[in-house]
């Protein structure tokens, strides 16, 4: 019996028919236009909203020394900060160090305020970066980012200048002038209240600390109206 071999043209689904099974390569016009980098996206964010100088990445990052300086310390003793008082300057979180800007040249001071705290020779792991340092930029409120993602959880308003919202070193009679009641501390009672929470850290090893469970603790605290309340320890 004589054998009916189908003709090439019927064994093969025409080019079209592979496009539209999702077997095939997308058509040219399908292919969607390039989009920019998102590191260039969070630059130009700092850039513009922000005023702020940026080092291209990735990751990209904030350069300090500029407008603002950094006081790095473990995420358990800045989320006891964050509880003790309601107004800091800006302040991010970077997997399991939190850091907080204070005025630009306040990196400077932070081993004599330390000595004349007497917390001098002391391992507080507290430590402050300056001029040409740099921190990894937190990604804008709203944003996505994985969670090895540096995060505002004080975030800096776009628009205002943010040195007016830093701690300041006022000299050393600022700590008694200020009884902590609800203003932003000078940088001497920062200092101070950071070195009591790194060495309370260190002792009382916590739980790494995210942004998600110290943000219902700031909720709570505004709708209770208590933000802000409880003064900085000294030891």
């Amino acid at each position: 019996m004589a054998l009916t071999v189908p003709s090439p043209e019927l064994s093969a689904p025409p080019p079209s028919s592979r496009l539209r099974s999702g077997r095939g390569d997308p058509p040219a016009q399908a292919v969607p236009p390039p989009r920019a980098a998102p590191g260039r996206s969070l630059a130009q964010w700092y850039e513009r909203e922000l005023g702020w100088a940026v080092a291209p990445g990735p990751p990209v990052r904030l350069l300090t020394g500029l407008r603002f300086d950094v006081l790095d310390m473990p995420a358990p003793a800045g989320a006891a900060l964050l509880s003790r008082y309601a107004r800091t300057g800006p302040v991010a979180l970077m997997g399991r160090r939190m850091r907080f800007l204070v005025a630009a040249g306040g990196a400077e001071e932070l081993p004599g305020l330390l000595d004349w705290l007497e917390w001098g020779g002391v391992d507080l792991d507290l430590s402050a970066v300056g001029a040409d340092g740099r921190i990894t930029a937190p990604v804008p409120p709203g944003w996505d980012g994985s969670r090895e993602t540096a995060v505002w959880l004080r975030p800096p308003e776009p628009g205002c200048e943010v040195e007016a919202t830093l701690p300041a070193f006022a000299g050393f009679a600022g700590r008694a002038a200020d009884g902590g009641g609800g203003g932003t501390p000078d940088l001497v009672r920062l200092v101070a209240a950071a070195a009591t929470e790194c060495h309370r850290a260190r002792l009382f090893p916590t739980k790494s600390v995210t942004g998600s469970a110290i943000a219902p603790r700031r909720a709570d605290a505004k709708r209770s109206g208590n933000a802000g309340t409880q003064p900085f320890a000294f030891s």
